[in-house]
């Protein structure tokens, strides 16, 4: 049997967050998937479903100014290094206290595999997944013209309306849900530059991402428009003292027509790639309670 609750989860620096626990009735384990840029976290529903069916407690969530957590220019001043540093965390807290005791894991989609790469998602994890996640420079984007659409709204239009409205309609721009100003600003910013946020000096980058340790799976698709395989590569690469298998999914290995960055998530993926990594998560949760 499987119970699905909502949680308000406050930020040390600010505001709170809601998310939805699926909890099966006896979990072996608790997953906590942080999404990507402007995808809700109802997104995720059928993978947390999926998980907790399986015996692991699972727990989404929507970043403050995003989804649930609130309208984007009430939180106009959140960038996504709060979304990193103080969102990410506060929500692995939590997982820690709801589920003491559980072996902590972690999947992080696109913007949430970088909370894991930067040692936000706790320094006790069992094991951590990250999808589609990788160094996102707009001239590493292989295809020219989509190069050319994603370089007109992250340094061109989502800044514009970020000035004009204090926030980003990005549902209207085609990239999902409404953003913060402040977000879009530091992904642009952090996008024209060639190694992303590891050229922030503030960032602090290498040196967090030498601090994970552990498993870390890192899948993606090979007709990713952004996520392509060498920038995957590009972010791992920093993950010096982990343990990291990486896995690129054809859309023939899927049995579909095409993945693309956020088609591992979705439930057409249940019978074929779910099972797989489903298995990764229980084989290293079981490692950590022996």
């Amino acid at each position: 049997m499987r119970t699905n609750e909502t949680a308000r989860i406050p930020v040390a620096t600010g505001g709170e967050i809601i998310a939805t626990v699926f909890a099966p009735e006896t979990p072996a384990a608790v997953a906590v998937v942080h999404p990507a840029t402007a995808t809700p976290q109802g997104f995720y529903a059928s993978f947390a479903g999926y998980l907790a069916e399986n015996g692991i407690a699972t727990i989404t969530y929507d970043y403050r100014g995003t989804g649930r957590s609130g309208h984007p220019r009430d939180h106009r001043d959140l960038g996504m290094r709060d979304w990193i540093g103080a969102d990410g965390p506060a929500v692995a807290a939590f997982a820690r206290e709801r589920f003491a005791g559980l072996p902590q894991l972690a999947l992080g989609h696109s913007l949430g595999g970088h909370i894991i790469a930067l040692g936000s998602a706790g320094d006790d994890l069992a094991a951590s997944v990250i999808v589609a996640s990788h160094l996102a420079t707009v001239r590493a984007i292989p295809g020219r013209l989509e190069r050319a659409r994603v370089r007109l709204i992250l340094h061109l239009l989502g800044p514009a309306f970020g000035r004009l409205l204090g926030y980003v309609p990005a549902s209207r721009l085609g990239l999902g849900e409404d953003l913060p100003a402040a977000a879009m600003t530091e992904w642009g910013d952090w996008a024209r530059l060639d190694n992303y946020f590891f050229d922030d000096p503030s960032m602090r980058a290498r040196e967090r991402s030498a601090t994970v340790t552990g498993a870390v799976l890192a899948v993606g698709a090979s007709d990713d428009p952004w996520s392509i395989p060498s920038r995957m590569d590009a972010l791992t690469s920093h993950l010096t003292s982990a343990d990291v298998e990486r896995r690129t999914y054809t859309p023939a290995d899927a049995g579909v027509r095409m993945i693309g960055h956020h088609g591992l998530l979705r439930r057409s993926m249940r019978d074929t790639v779910w099972p797989e990594l489903l298995a990764w998560l229980h084989t290293h949760a079981a490692k950590a309670t022996r």
